[in-house]
């Protein structure tokens, strides 16, 4: 589509302050509620006033309080133009940009007025239309348009997402002297964050700083708030700094959301630094940010400092709450340091007549984990007795610990307990099918996915995982086809990791022409086979004597733009040479290289031995130095 480029030499021809368009403009700006003069009601728009009489308005001073007069007659005037609009709408829906279009709009308005230009450019969905529009009207009237045209452009492309011109009306914008509005800024930002489409969003942001335009401090927050729940703390630190950099006052909330991305990472120089800057600003820290700092940092393996944290909270005269207790509980559970945990679940119990249903909670599972199963019943029952009934959560945490530990049936006898005080959840179900099949009892796990349906639970994509990942692995392969082939599309339908599992449990069967078939279903399903699926079938084609079918596997996921990992590529180079192609088994150990890889030394290993195989066994002293170099050998 052909766009009209902008004049520059109105820039100079035209000083936006001095044209009456400008002036015009300033009725028209979107005011504080966001509305502008051709949207408000008619009761809440000032008259013209007489300039003979500038004090009064013009219906008083003909000596008439005709007030409904002069609202019909501004009422008509908005008619019009909103009959305007709707004949240009009519015109850009009529074809593609064009003559025959720019003479229909000149026809229908020769010289387009700013509420026209503005009124048009808020009904519009595409970009390339508003903007050839846009770039019609400034030709027609030889002036620059007013911040408010500029704001409805910019809205356009916020609602279609659209920013391939972004750059170029912000550098217009700021060369004219003025900025978008807040509104416009906050919505580019949050189309964006609302599609999940973050770097965009970041770098809308860097492109309104690049020519000095200040972005609205929610449009910030908004981001950075969203950055925090992908763990993106560098990007949130610099969006951080260019607030405090354009005089934003930053408070304690948002050093708490930087500073928790920072310590879930482990990257505590940083957040520190950032704590030190906070009570450099006279910020005093809350309960909020201790409670982040201990949990934050202890899940980070950083046990000691959140132990720090724990005691630096009392000695600001900060009481500890159930977040607090229940947080560090969990963290000197994690590390092994059972007896510290119990200490302080003692503290939190003292005195105390309703307990923490979350710290017994976390206590449970800290025994559980360390596989003292007698203390964490003694603690259920401690619970009931103070009037709590426990939950769902803490039988779920023992029946995930007892899996663990191979106890299956005593978690069958703890799942018939847990009926007295909490119904079983989903997660429970899954938690027994997971463990039933691991031990080989899959006729049990049956039985307990028949239990679940007659109590109105119904499997779920992990449960349907669970079962078909164990049965292939069972080499049960018959029994995996047999729930795969029985899911209920509307209710459940399978994923990336239901079709890797079959696939995989097919080929090592031999199944191949079957496990292609469901690769095909896969795609089928727009789903996106990743580097496993290639592993497999590439490996299992080789193995079953098909080494064409495994070399068109190969190019088809090259096709596709699917990247290979290194065991897919050491993989198939193994595959070749055991099926005696060694110079494509060459070729493919140089292409680990080109796909940015390493070779590790399973890469090397395969490539010695099928050289020795090949007979080129002198070669291999280089790749002998090579792995040594490398600090293989």
């Amino acid at each position: 589509m052909r766009l009209q480029l902008i004049n520059r030499g109105l820039r100079s021809q035209y000083d936006l302050k001095s044209t009456s368009v400008f002036a015009n403009c300033k009725r028209f700006c979107v005011s504080n509620n966001g509305y502008s003069n051709l949207d408000r009601p008619v009761s809440s728009v000032i008259p013209e006033r007489n300039p003979e009489f500038p004090n009064r308005p013009e219906y008083v001073q003909n000596g008439v309080d005709n007030v409904h007069g002069w609202s019909e007659a501004f009422s008509s005037k908005l008619e019009g133009v909103r009959q305007a609009v709707d004949n240009v709408c009519k015109i850009l829906q009529s074809g593609p940009w064009g003559p025959s279009v720019e003479i229909a709009l000149s026809k229908c308005d020769e010289n387009p007025s700013t509420e026209l230009v503005t009124g048009v450019l808020r009904r519009l969905d595409d970009v390339n239309v508003a903007l050839n529009y846009f770039r019609w009207a400034e030709k027609k009237t030889l002036q620059a348009h007013c911040p408010e045209a500029y704001n409805s452009l910019l809205m356009v492309m916020a609602r279609s997402r659209n920013f391939e011109y972004l750059e170029q009306i912000l550098e217009e914008i700021s060369l004219a002297g003025f900025g978008p509005s807040n509104t416009v800024s906050i919505e580019l930002v949050a189309g964006c964050v609302k599609k999940r489409k973050l770097k965009e969003a970041f770098d809308i942001i860097q492109t309104m700083r690049k020519f000095k335009i200040r972005p609205a401090f929610s449009a910030y927050t908004t981001l950075i708030g969203a950055l925090s729940a992908v763990q993106e703390p560098d990007l949130m630190l610099t969006l951080f700094h260019q607030m405090q950099e354009l005089g934003y006052e930053v408070n304690v909330h948002l050093f708490t959301t930087v500073i928790r991305a920072f310590a879930r990472e482990g990257r505590v120089d940083a957040a520190l630094s950032l704590l030190d800057e906070m009570k450099s600003n006279a910020f005093d820290a809350d309960i909020v940010l201790y409670n982040v700092c201990i949990d934050c940092f202890g899940k980070a393996g950083k046990v000691d400092m959140a132990w720090k944290f724990f005691h630096e909270l009392k000695a600001h005269g900060i009481l500890p709450d159930d977040v607090t207790y229940t947080s560090m509980i969990g963290v000197l559970c994690k590390a092994n340091r059972l007896n510290e945990a119990v200490d302080l679940f003692e503290q939190l119990e003292f005195n105390r007549t309703v307990p923490c249903a979350y710290a017994y909670n976390t206590m449970i599972m800290g025994y559980g984990s360390a596989g003292k199963f007698d203390e964490a019943y003694n603690l259920l029952e401690r619970q009931r007795q103070k009037g709590s009934i426990p939950s769902v959560i803490a039988y779920n945490s023992l029946l995930t610990c007892l899996g663990k530990k191979q106890r299956v049936d005593e978690a069958l006898r703890i799942f018939q307990e847990m009926r007295k005080d909490a119904a079983p959840n989903l997660s429970t179900y899954n938690i027994l099918i997971d463990m039933l099949c691991r031990a080989g009892k899959l006729d049990d796990a049956l039985e307990i996915r028949d239990t679940m349906k007659a109590v109105g639970l119904f499997p779920n994509v992990l449960t349907v995982n669970i079962m078909i990942d164990r049965l292939c692995k069972a080499q049960q392969l018959n029994e995996a086809c047999s729930i795969f082939e029985s899911m209920d599309h509307k209710v459940c339908s399978p994923n990336e990791f239901t079709f890797c599992s079959l696939i995989d449990g097919l080929g090592r069967q031999g199944r191949v022409d079957g496990a292609y078939r469901l690769y095909e279903q896969m795609l089928d399903f727009d789903l996106t086979p990743n580097a496993i699926v290639y592993t497999s079938l590439i490996r299992n084609f080789f193995k079953c004597g098909r080494k064409e079918d495994g070399h068109k596997i190969y190019k088809e996921m090259v096709r596709r733009g699917t990247s290979p990992d290194l065991t897919l590529l050491n993989t198939y180079v193994d595959c070749v040479f055991k099926a005696g192609e060694t110079e494509k088994g060459r070729s493919i150990f140089e292409e680990i290289k080109t796909w940015g890889f390493t070779p590790d030394v399973r890469s090397y290993s395969i490539l010695i031995h099928g050289l020795i195989k090949a007979g080129c066994a002198r070669e291999t002293y280089e790749l002998f130095y090579a792995m040594k170099e490398q600090g293989y050998v």
